[in-house]
């Protein structure tokens, strides 16, 4: 696939991948991207998965000789981000080409050293902010600048803008869930923003610097290591990365996350999201924790501004599958929100407090006044509370 006139498409599918980094369900399959830029120099942005390094050696093939390069060989493979499903097959490609250079980090080297048990030192290039690598020697050829992104999500991460074409090679950054082809009926953002949440959610802060370079690039199209190329509305998606990255809502309204062991806190659960619904709540979104994808109540408790946590006392503390949801979110930095609580307990509820103590030391986290506390079973107190608590909520 021609991403440009002289930048094609070397990457790989995987559709038969059940977890994603042991952890993220990929129904639709996941997407290895690679690229490869043809001028004086050929330049080759970034390895594949372990378990396709053939397929990729053939692909940068068949694109040699489709472009009109046959008999020419690769002069160098830029390394952005030395996760394994991005650098499998850095030897592979070492040992296939033995003249190109390997242009990395200084702490992707050192990686690689652990990895490979080389660090390839007789074929560096080692980069950093502001380097830059010219792969002619004209006005017109291709140049390559070079931007740190650490902790996008790993450490050693460079980003690489293409000035000539104006293409910003952006590692994990912009990436979603999916093969390469697949076209998601709930949109990009969708998938995009669980894979965001699930692995670079954290690092918000480090996000924001890299947005601060971008704003400063005229970027034409954005070729991540996941997921579609982005040539079109690139506003909408940096706009997008900006919400998620500095913790803003995305989503006015308000996600309820409850577990039930007899069905009474889900009654209860529901009830809220059908009272919050005749008030006028804009959207209403409800998961059960125990049933549904977890990184997706993920997303959702960070795409909205106010959550609502239901849950059971349970061995005098709360019910598994909550504290694992919670511990989801506290890793991945969760702040700026509003949470109500609903907790049931027969005799001694403890919910509340325990979930309250969990969030301590967490940033601009406010609990709704109106908590609800049930005994067992809903009762019209407990409705009036319900009530009570979504007027809160849609002040």
């Amino acid at each position: 696939m021609k991403i440009t006139e002289n930048i094609r498409y070397i990457g790989v599918d995987d559709t038969e991948l059940d977890l994603f980094e042991g952890q993220f369900i990929v129904p639709n399959g996941m997407a290895y991207n690679s690229y490869i830029i043809f001028d004086e120099k050929i330049a080759v942005m970034d390895s594949v998965d372990a378990h396709f390094g053939n397929q990729w050696i053939s692909n940068i093939e068949t694109a040699l000789s489709e472009s009109g390069n046959s008999g020419r060989k690769p002069d160098f493979l830029v390394v952005q981000h030395m996760e394994m499903d991005h650098s499998a097959n850095i030897a592979l490609f070492a040992e296939k080409y033995p003249e190109a250079k390997i242009v990395a980090s200084k702490l992707a080297f050192a990686i690689m050293k652990n990895l490979f048990g080389t660090d390839f030192a007789d074929r560096q290039i080692i980069v950093g902010e502001g380097d830059k690598l010219e792969l002619g020697s004209t006005e017109e050829s291709h140049t390559l600048n070079f931007i740190t992104a650490p902790n996008v999500h790993w450490p050693e991460v460079i980003m690489t803008y293409e000035s000539k074409d104006k293409i910003l090679f952006s590692a994990d950054g912009f990436g979603k869930f999916g093969t390469f082809g697949y076209d998601d009926p709930d949109g990009w953002e969708c998938e995009a923003r669980r894979y965001y949440f699930g692995i670079v959610g954290k690092f918000g802060a480090n996000v924001q610097a890299v947005l601060k370079k971008a704003a400063n690039l005229d970027i034409q199209k954005i070729c991540p290591l996941h997921g579609p190329v982005l040539s079109e509305n690139l506003p909408y998606y940096i706009g997008l990365y900006d919400t998620w990255s500095s913790y803003k809502t995305e989503t006015e309204g308000v996600f309820i996350a409850y577990t039930s062991v007899y069905g009474h806190t889900k009654q209860a659960a529901e009830k809220l999201a059908e009272i919050l619904k005749a008030k006028g709540c804009p959207k209403v979104a409800i998961s059960d924790l125990a049933r549904e994808d977890m990184a997706e109540c993920v997303e959702d408790a960070f795409r909205y501004g106010k959550i609502v946590l239901a849950t059971t006392t349970y061995n005098g503390d709360i019910f598994p599958f909550m504290k694992d949801f919670i511990h989801h979110l506290k890793d991945k930095n969760y702040q700026n929100k509003k949470i109500g609580l609903i907790e049931n307990g027969s005799w001694a509820p403890l919910a509340a407090k325990c979930i309250t103590s969990l969030f301590e030391g967490s940033k601009d986290i406010t609990f709704c006044q109106n908590k609800v506390t049930i005994k067992s079973a809903l009762t019209s107190d407990n409705e009036k509370q319900l009530d009570s608590l979504a007027d809160e909520l849609l002040k």
